[in-house]
């Protein structure tokens, strides 16, 4: 059983190859690109300002209108919440980020939980909403019909900061099978490449950025 999230099953299906020196011998790190660091640090405030209302820096004002909407909605929050999940033998249980048994992990950027209604906010920092993908809203929508049996529907939305636009979808718990089932023709792949250790190479235009720079089609070699 292969433990994944969402950024590293993209990952695969970007590039075998590259998920296989990131993820499975682990001989090269990504370090970021000044892109995630700068998703960092908005990540960051924004846990701060929600969390225990600390005053957002001046570089990041223009998150305010957003934090101060997101402060408004009611509820039991959470910032940036690691959530876990085990399979057993015909469903899912909540486990710990770091547990042994753990076969799903992801980290909701902000949870909100008001009695049988929850909200699901992920912080993005690209320059519009263009190219926004919902899948990752779906699985975490999941997970937390998972971990919070009361939930029945999730009011999930991708924040753009920077563009100030919010990308809405809701869930519901009756669908949350059809969400995980959404994953396993890709998770199949994945699981096949293990058993055959075959990690083909995909190229791209990305393939410039990649980490993975013994790569045969890295232009950094």
């Amino acid at each position: 059983m292969t433990t994944w999230s969402y950024s590293s099953l993209k990952t695969f299906e970007q590039c075998p190859k590259k998920y296989f020196h990131l993820k499975v011998v682990k001989d090269v790190k990504d370090s970021g690109s000044e892109a995630t660091i700068y998703g960092q640090e908005v990540h960051k405030v924004a846990e701060e300002y929600i969390r225990d209302g600390v005053e957002i820096p001046n570089k990041f004002k223009f998150l305010q209108g957003t934090l101060e909407a997101l402060n408004k909605i009611e509820g039991e929050r959470h910032c940036e919440m690691k959530l876990g999940l085990a399979l057993t033998d015909d469903d899912y249980r909540p486990c710990g980020f770091f547990d042994k048994e753990v076969w799903w992990r992801g980290i909701a950027d902000l949870v909100i939980i008001k009695g049988d209604i929850a909200y699901s906010v992920d912080y993005k920092t690209s320059k519009n909403a263009k190219y926004a993908d919902t899948k990752q809203l779906d699985i975490v929508a999941a997970a937390l019909f998972v971990h919070f049996p009361q939930v029945q529907k999730i009011k999930s939305g991708l924040a753009f900061v920077v563009s100030n636009e919010f990308i809405k979808k809701d869930h519901h718990r009756e669908k949350r099978d059809e969400y995980f089932a959404s994953f396993n023709p890709l998770l199949g792949r994945l699981e096949g490449a293990m058993d055959n250790d075959v990690w083909n190479a995909v190229t791209g235009p990305l393939c410039r950025f990649c980490p993975v720079v013994t790569c045969e089609h890295n232009s950094k070699r």
